[in-house]
């Protein structure tokens, strides 16, 4: 059985990524942070269609604490798999936030960044001794990256980062085999978006995408998971937009 660890897998992208990958014969291993319970209601779900999970609790700003992460990583590996390494990773957890950069924080931007760059960054490098040669990482970044929106410049140059990143992890992985790609989320009722309060801004971002309507975490996580397949073993360094046509 192939594995994927997903980060921040507790609701929304992670949450649909887990369950699509469950469904595809993988074992997951879903990170949460401040949910346990939800994280544990993923885990619940995928045993009870038949699939095998564990919810590990993380902090992926806690850099200090990814050692310490891995050694858990391995010891569920063993314990529930009978393995000493995982086949994919997912890098998924994030947070948002809405600021003019006028009034933009250093502890606003530091905050953004541990998460969506140097919190991958350093967690991939941490976990990457544990990875099977062969394997993938998908980083989830944004449709923000490519179309400029007001209130969201900290988050869209961290998600940007992590693009980047994305090609060098290719590039550097590519002696063992592990491919690399971004996906890239367009307008997601998800609540780190928060649409589902703002109906006013729903309609506007429909409005905005070819397909008229935004986006579900299942649409993001069925791409997500065929990067990871057997299917697309030749799909690398790439960063794809899931947005259904946002802002053509």
């Amino acid at each position: 059985m192939k594995i994927v660890l997903i980060t921040g897998a507790s609701r929304g992208i992670g949450r649909a990524t887990a369950l699509a990958c469950a469904r595809r014969g993988l074992g997951v291993s879903a990170t949460y942070n401040s949910n346990r319970l939800s994280a544990e209601a993923v885990v619940q779900q995928i045993e009870a269609e038949g699939g095998q999970a564990t919810a590990l609790y993380l902090d992926v700003t806690n850099i200090a604490g990814f050692d310490a992460f891995s050694r858990q990583v391995a010891d569920v590996l063993k314990r529930t798999w009978g393995r000493d390494s995982f086949d994919y990773l997912v890098n998924n957890a994030g947070v948002g936030g809405f600021e003019p950069i006028v009034s933009v924080s250093e502890a606003q931007f530091d905050g953004l960044m541990n998460v969506h760059l140097k919190g991958p960054f350093f967690l991939t490098q941490s976990l990457l001794p544990l990875m099977a040669d062969g394997g993938a990482i998908v980083n989830v970044t944004s449709a923000t990256t490519r179309v400029a929106t007001s209130g969201v410049a900290p988050y869209a140059a961290c998600k940007g980062g992590l693009e980047v990143l994305t090609r060098y992890m290719a590039k550097e992985f590519g002696g063992r085999r592990i491919r690399a790609n971004a996906v890239s989320p367009g307008a997601i009722r998800t609540d780190l978006g928060g649409l589902d309060s703002h109906p006013e801004f729903e309609e506007l971002l429909a409005s905005q995408t070819a397909l008229a309507r935004v986006g579900e975490p299942e649409d993001v996580a069925g791409v997500i998971t065929s990067l990871l397949s057997p299917e697309n073993a030749w799909v690398n360094a790439q960063s794809i937009e899931v947005g259904g046509g946002y802002c053509i």
